[in-house]
């Protein structure tokens, strides 16, 4: 983005603000039309994207993926079913294909590599965001990276009750996201203190859990994860440090925040 005019980003925020306009105050059905063809408009309304200009590093990648693999190495094993939210170019589901038995990549579009090779034990679902035709209870390992904040805040009760009626009985949902004391976290936060771009739900630990709740997870281990580093921290802890910080001016709050709440990270167990 530093390689970009100031003209550019700003037409590149304006343009994401207004799609993201669109969707805050769209329907279930209008936002089911709206996510085939939004990004379309974004790309053709902003053709200096990063999505578009960068190439393809192999190097970035497995940074990423040695990064991501983190949050389910303990989890996976040869006989485990992977299923990945949103994998985008599902570089990282390839990654994981290898140590698992089975693959599951589910997006609203198909955005990997035509020449890529894909595994033998790999498959990508795509779906309108809402319906997915896939059996219930056979999926061992759930994961998300990036993805819930995206989601309109009407939907993501529905993702997580989701989540949890495809995973099988004990099944993990390990996901992170950005938590909103951070941000905006999108390119908002060059203009705004609050997310105006596509995060509609940067949201806090507090929140999360009492959601996951609501959709019947047994249990939820809360991480704080950053660089690498993924520490086991008992959800109270964050419960009472939100709870402490809500009221911190946002300008203050911005500053410490990357260094207590890096993301949201959590693993609800079924």
């Amino acid at each position: 983005m530093s390689t970009r005019t100031k003209e550019q980003i700003r037409n590149h925020y304006e343009v994401k603000r207004a799609l993201a306009d669109k969707l805050r105050k769209s329907n279930r059905e209008e936002r089911k039309l709206l996510f085939r063809v939004m990004y379309d408009e974004l790309f053709e309304k902003v053709p200096d994207h990063p999505r578009l200009t960068k190439r393809s590093n192999p190097e970035v990648t497995l940074r990423r993926n040695k990064n991501k693999i983190k949050m389910v190495r303990n989890l996976l094993d040869k006989r485990t079913v992977f299923a990945e939210f949103a994998p985008g170019d599902c570089e990282f589901c390839f990654y994981v294909a290898d140590q698992v038995q089975r693959v599951y990549g589910m997006d609203i579009s198909d955005q990997t590599d035509p020449s890529r090779v894909r595994p033998d034990n790999f498959e990508l679902i795509v779906y309108d965001g809402y319906d997915l035709n896939m059996p219930s209870g056979k999926i061992d390992v759930m994961f998300s990276d990036q993805f819930i904040e995206h989601l309109h805040p009407e939907d993501v009760p529905e993702h997580y009750t989701l989540a949890r009626q495809l995973l099988a009985p004990g099944g993990k949902y390990s996901f992170r996201y950005p938590h909103i004391y951070r941000g905006p976290e999108d390119i908002s936060r060059f203009f705004t203190d609050v997310p105006t771009g596509f995060h509609l739900n940067e949201n806090t630990f507090t929140a999360t859990v009492e959601q996951l709740k609501k959709a019947n997870f047994s249990h939820y281990q809360c991480y704080w994860f950053l660089n690498g580093i993924r520490v086991p921290i008992p959800f109270g802890v964050f419960r009472l440090t939100e709870r402490l910080f809500k009221n911190v001016p946002a300008r203050f709050r911005r500053r410490i925040a990357p260094f207590l709440f890096p993301t949201v990270h959590i693993v609800a167990t079924k």
